[in-house]
């Protein structure tokens, strides 16, 4: 299973994020390119434990098994995944570039991750290798929502 911790993995997903630009539509779901940006770069301040989100109480009851059946296999995340209201963007209007640039630098920190003790806010409690490989395929998911 790929994982962000993979060098050549986190270069492949980085040249992925520097094709993306103003331009960029989504093949499905509401957001647009600046929206899903924004959205990224806070779950990735949440991964790298820059932000904190309380547990939801679905995720308490589900959220293990939920996690389980994501990462059983390579297989990228289904359209129209559920998010918790605190990676809604509502504002549809920003600077793409530096919200591109930023997730590119966000990126870039899980060479050194540390992060002991994450919980997310929906499967709670994660290893790293979960965690890499959560975010490997969060990451991946976005881009090919946006054909890159």
């Amino acid at each position: 299973m790929k994982t962000i911790f993979d060098k050549a993995t986190r270069d492949e997903l980085i040249g992925r994020m520097g094709a993306l630009s103003e331009t960029s539509t989504a093949q499905w779901g509401k957001m647009n390119i600046y929206q899903m940006l924004r959205h990224c770069n806070l779950a990735e301040e949440m991964y790298l434990g820059k932000q904190k989100y309380p547990r939801v109480f679905l995720g308490r009851l589900f959220g293990k098994i939920a996690l389980k059946n994501l990462l059983k296999d390579e297989k990228p995340m289904r359209r129209n995944a559920p998010t918790s209201p605190a990676f809604i963007v509502s504002e549809t209007n920003g600077n793409v570039a530096a919200e591109r640039d930023k997730w590119i630098a966000l990126t870039k920190q899980y060479a050194s991750y540390s992060n002991p003790g994450f919980e997310h806010w929906f499967f709670g409690k994660m290893t790293k290798e979960q965690i890499g490989q959560f975010v490997y395929k969060h990451t991946d998911h976005h881009l090919r929502q946006f054909s890159s």
